[in-house]
């Protein structure tokens, strides 16, 4: 058989034996060029931002400030002047409580999905979904039928697809002191008024969940390109997360084998894909705060 070589079979797919003795093509992710990271200006706000969710119009920016016990984390709105600056607009009403709310994520028909932990100790559950107009929220409930619904396990992500047909989440099992022991992604499909837990999931993220921690999924309108942050566990004040992504070529295939991010250096997480899916938006942490950044891709 003819092996073609040069830089686009490599891109694409990779040869391998089976044991047989036949050759195979295993697909794998497409390869992107980025420009190098810059920061993203939120003016009237110089609180940290974390867990950026930039909305399926690309108009608004959802993020929370600061997840840790010392401060109330809460959801905030902003708009769009620019790709690299946005004006801050508020907490958003209707929401906030004096828990944790967080990760924030909305599909196309302003169906918002968060996270938080404020009834945990009797519902089992932490995903949470409302109705999103203009940096208000209505009808706040609970996202139920993908839970396991039994401590110490947790959903502490969520990204909804665009039809808001799909929920990206992460089941991860906590240890005593409330550190994640483990860190998968799976898919709940919607089912009537709740979701329920795609019998494939594993299949489909075989290429990305490890050992590892693998959560804070943002996923392309297409739902073709996953953007996915990856640290190794057991988890320490130094560990480094990493952000990756990776591609398929339908909605019936896994994801291929990820690649890292590329000009990204220290502790950066939870990226949010651009409705063209040029531009990657992700918290990064310098000088002990977290301040919000984008990265572009090269596209000529």
């Amino acid at each position: 058989m003819k092996i073609i070589t040069g830089t686009f079979f490599l891109v694409f797919s990779l040869l391998w034996l089976d044991g047989k003795g036949n050759s195979q093509i295993i697909a794998t992710s497409k390869v992107f060029k980025f420009e190098q990271p810059e920061i993203v200006k939120i003016n009237g706000y110089d609180r940290e931002i974390m867990e950026p969710f930039l909305s399926r119009d690309g108009k608004t920016l959802f993020f929370n400030n600061l997840n840790d016990s010392s401060e109330n984390t809460n959801l905030h709105w902003a708009i769009r002047i620019d790709d690299f600056t946005f004006q801050y607009k508020s907490e958003i009403v209707g929401v906030n409580t004096s828990n944790l709310e967080g990760v924030p994520t909305m599909d196309k028909l302003n169906n918002l999905y968060f996270v938080s932990n404020r009834n945990y100790s009797t519902s089992f559950s932490t995903i949470f979904q409302a109705k999103y107009s203009d940096g208000k929220v209505e009808n706040v409930k609970l996202a139920e039928g993908f839970s396991k619904l039994k401590p110490p396990w947790v959903n502490f992500d969520v990204e909804v697809s665009e039809d808001g047909e799909t929920l990206y989440l992460v089941d991860s099992k906590f240890n005593g002191q409330g550190i994640p022991q483990t860190g998968d992604i799976f898919i709940a499909k919607k089912n009537g008024a709740n979701f329920k837990r795609l019998e494939n999931s594993t299949e489909i993220f075989k290429n990305i969940n490890t050992d590892d921690l693998e959560y804070a999924v943002s996923i392309s309108s297409d739902e073709l390109e996953i953007y996915f942050t990856r640290v190794k566990i057991p988890l320490s004040l130094s560990s480094i997360p990493e952000i990756y992504y990776a591609t398929r070529n339908d909605l019936q295939s896994s994801f291929n084998p990820p690649n890292k991010l590329p000009n990204i250096n220290g502790f950066a997480e939870a990226a949010t894909i651009s409705p063209d899916k040029n531009l990657i938006y992700f918290h990064k942490k310098e000088s002990g705060k977290f301040y919000l950044y984008g990265i572009r891709k090269i596209t000529k």
